[in-house]
């Protein structure tokens, strides 16, 4: 069941509301990009993400196939929450970090049933080998 949750960059610059069902699982992945963030992730549709304010304080970074802007606020690093658009996931989406989730509890958290995606070797739909260290 979706809940709407509010988070932040680490500043407090950037802040948003996203409607998030916990329970649906959320996700790693092995990239290059994923792991040096130590990415973890709920993916939901645009409908269900507000940016309450700091759309002037967000840079944006992409690479590869560029189907996705990575945003951060260019007072503190965070990355709160990334852009897409992806066919394979139903097109466009918004990508929330959990850690940046100011009211999440611990246990919501805990309960949230983790995917993994072997974005290093371009195999999305399937584990990697080895997640101990994602």
């Amino acid at each position: 069941m979706k809940q709407t949750y509010t988070g932040s960059c680490h500043c407090g610059a950037v802040r948003f509301e996203a409607d998030i069902d916990l329970t649906a699982g959320s996700g790693k992945c092995n990239c290059s990009l994923c792991t040096k963030m130590r990415n973890w992730n709920a993916v939901i549709k645009p409908a269900d993400f507000r940016l309450i304010s700091g759309e002037d304080a967000l840079s944006d970074y992409q690479f590869g196939g560029k189907s996705c802007h990575h945003l951060f606020c260019r007072h503190c690093g965070i990355h709160p929450f990334s852009k897409g658009y992806v066919e394979e996931i139903g097109g466009d989406f918004v990508s929330i970090q959990l850690a940046t989730l100011d009211t999440a509890t611990p246990e919501e958290l805990i309960r949230a049933e983790v995917r993994y995606a072997n974005g290093r070797d371009n195999l999305w739909w399937q584990p990697p080998a080895e997640t101990r260290h994602l």
